[in-house]
């Protein structure tokens, strides 16, 4: 169709939408076709929900790891004041002797194994230059686990304690 100089503009009727009024361009011009109509495509409108479903999979993986992060920083801190607990109450009241303990805290939920032995020194090779009467050095370790007790879910720890011998052999704390 040419439209000349003093031609007025007219829209035939097979390029107009049925239902749809178009947008005005001027007085009595109406713009058709596809640059008028707007919208998503159904394959942008899946890529978008595609993209959509990754990103919340990302975050509830990153929130699901720090909330395992805190339960296990809550339960580690919870395995150190307990094992803090222990070491301070050993040998107080009652003489430090040779051996293994066991027991549990919370019921059940943390697990704990007390070993004494006698310290030695690894520079001095004779044994027989100690005094018997002299106070000696015992070395106590301690492992507290919870859960199943794997390699995230136990804590060891190992401290000295000086204990006097008195006349019969028996150690205690000085």
């Amino acid at each position: 169709m040419k439209i000349g100089r003093n031609a007025t503009r007219i829209v035939e009727a097979k390029h107009r939408v049925p239902g749809y009024a178009g947008r005005a361009d001027g007085p009595g011009i109406v713009a058709t076709g596809p640059s008028s109509m707007r919208g998503f495509t159904l394959i942008e409108v899946i890529v978008a929900f595609a993209v959509l479903a990754l990103a919340l999979t990302l975050l509830l993986g990153t929130l699901s790891g720090a909330a395992r992060q805190v339960r296990w920083a809550d339960d580690a801190g919870r395995a150190a004041l307990h094992a803090q607990s222990l070491l301070d109450q050993t040998g107080v009241g009652e003489a430090l002797q040779p051996g293994q303990r066991e027991g549990e805290f919370e019921d059940g939920r943390y697990r704990w194994s007390l070993q004494v032995e006698p310290w030695r020194d690894q520079t001095t090779q004779d044994a027989t230059l100690l005094d018997p009467v002299a106070p000696r050095l015992m070395r106590l370790t301690l492992a507290v686990q919870w859960g199943d007790g794997g390699p995230r879910q136990q804590l060891q720890l190992q401290s000295l304690r000086l204990v006097a011998a008195d006349q019969r052999g028996a150690l205690s704390l000085p």
